[in-house]
């Protein structure tokens, strides 16, 4: 049984050391935790075996399952991209998020 896919493509070498990541996952199967669980196993590969130092995703505003995905799995929302995608013919803003490896945004202790 397929339940859905995560994707991390865009890896940029050099001075980024950035990927993206993207997924999906069938309306049966939804709201289980089932991709929580798939996106924090593809970002610990992403940091931990690939040595990525950022980790960047982007979805449709009003998709709040998929903001939630990406803010329970340590991604910070970054701002939004106009015409970002485009969508049945249509050009689409986007959200965008960042998971950071060793990330301290938004923290206020020092050191």
């Amino acid at each position: 049984v397929l339940l859905g896919a995560v994707t991390l493509d865009h890896i940029r070498r050099g001075p980024v050391q950035a990927g993206t990541i993207g997924y999906w996952i069938g309306q049966p199967f939804a709201r289980r935790g089932y991709m929580r669980e798939a996106v924090l196993a593809v970002v610990h590969h992403a940091f931990n075996t690939l040595d990525l130092s950022r980790i960047e995703s982007a979805c449709l505003p009003e998709n709040v399952a998929s903001r939630g995905v990406l803010e329970k799995s340590g991604f910070k929302y970054e701002g939004v991209a106009q015409s970002y995608l485009q969508i049945n013919g249509r050009w689409r803003n986007h959200v965008l998020y960042a998971n950071l490896r060793g990330d301290r945004r938004g923290r206020t202790d020092v050191g």
